[in-house]
């Protein structure tokens, strides 16, 4: 929505649609944009679950996210030369740069994110503990130019909030998105996430793109039944 017009209905009743219900071909106007706005409602609203935790709160979710995490990835045999794509925590996201760090020295080549050119699909650059990082889009610290470019074996999601199906409510932008439709083969995706930012539905869009699994402080709290 541009924020100029006016809804053509009552606004916002993604709230009162079924939630199972999904329109796989996206063509009504008024659906897409009550949807936007349900969207931006709950991130404020999983925004502000999250800030509550405290910085106590948050370090122990990010423990506990990082022990399953080690558990999911022995189970599937992550070996040395694995290339797994982390994230660099912003805005109390789970903070799992320790066991990154661990994954780093256990010989897991770890990348990060990169937005290179905005609104198209993210690059990975190779991170190691203690590099020289700089300030990338939305100021979040990023690996330098020079450092290789990875293609990800595994790639983690941060999420605001996520549903059973292995759908991601991230902060609106859409990176993860196009990455995931332009990476072939595609990666194994894991969203990471809180517990209790669960959604019913997301209501999910033709351009949202599931996750594979979604790990939580309580474990795998999510997995879609054919991951590619």
């Amino acid at each position: 929505m541009s924020g100029q017009g006016a809804y053509a209905s009552p606004p916002c009743m993604a709230a009162e649609v079924d939630p199972t219900y999904f329109d796989p071909l996206g063509t009504d106007v008024q659906q897409a944009r009550d949807v936007a706005r349900w969207r931006r409602a709950e991130r404020a609203r999983l925004a502000s679950l999250r800030e509550g935790l405290g910085q106590t709160g948050r370090a122990q979710v990010s423990n506990s996210i990082c022990g399953h995490l080690e558990t999911v990835l022995a189970a599937r045999g992550t070996l040395r030369e694995t290339v797994l794509a982390g994230y660099w925590p912003i805005r109390g996201e789970p903070d799992l740069r320790p066991f990154l760090s661990d994954l780093h020295a256990a010989g897991v080549r770890i990348a990060l994110p990169v937005v290179e050119t905005p609104a198209a699909p993210l690059v990975f650059r190779r991170w190691t503990p203690g590099m020289r990082m700089l300030r990338g889009y939305w100021n979040i610290p990023v690996p330098p130019p020079e450092a290789e470019v990875l293609v990800p074996d595994i790639a983690l999601a941060p999420c605001l909030g996520w549903e059973e199906g292995c759908y991601r409510l991230g902060w609106g932008g859409g990176y993860y998105d196009r990455t995931l439709a332009a990476l072939s083969p595609r990666p194994v995706t894991i969203g990471i996430a809180l517990a209790a930012a669960r959604l019913t539905t997301i209501y999910p869009q033709p351009h949202d793109i599931p996750l594979d699994r979604i790990v939580t402080e309580k474990g795998v709290s999510g997995e879609r039944k054919d991951p590619s």
